[in-house]
């Protein structure tokens, strides 16, 4: 197997179809799970707002582990963050979907924090080779 050298030395390429199809898909899925999970903190406060977070770090940590890279949990905390800010906003005639409590922020900020994690613990691609130590 010829050493390809850095991972960064490499050109850049287009990722193939499948691949964007998925990140597309992990990003409509966070949008579905803000929106599941706004409603269910708000409805069953303690346990639901455990539940709603327990379900986003496990597709955004999930997400990563399907692709194998940080992008994985990226596409669905990118999902998950739109449909959140677009949730928090008002309507002119008053309507919301957040109220102004605790839990609301919570989830808000619990959601990041677990997005922000996931990303970060998330498999990254590793080098191979004979000479890498990394995995081991």
């Amino acid at each position: 197997m010829p050493d390809q050298g850095s991972l960064l030395a490499q050109p850049l390429q287009r990722p193939p179809a499948g691949r964007i199809a998925a990140w597309l898909g992990l990003l409509l899925l966070g949008a579905l799970t803000a929106l599941a999970g706004a409603l269910l903190q708000a409805g069953w406060f303690p346990g639901g707002l455990l539940l709603a977070l327990t379900g986003a770090a496990g597709l955004f940590l999930g997400g990563a582990r399907a692709l194998n890279s940080r992008a994985g949990a990226v596409a669905p905390a990118a999902g998950w963050m739109t449909a959140v800010v677009l949730l928090t906003g008002g309507r002119p005639e008053g309507d919301f979907l957040f109220g102004a409590g605790s839990g609301s922020y919570l989830f808000l900020l619990g959601g990041m924090a677990l997005a922000v994690i996931c990303a970060t613990i998330g498999g990254g691609r590793q080098p191979v080779g004979d000479g890498v130590r990394l995995g081991n």
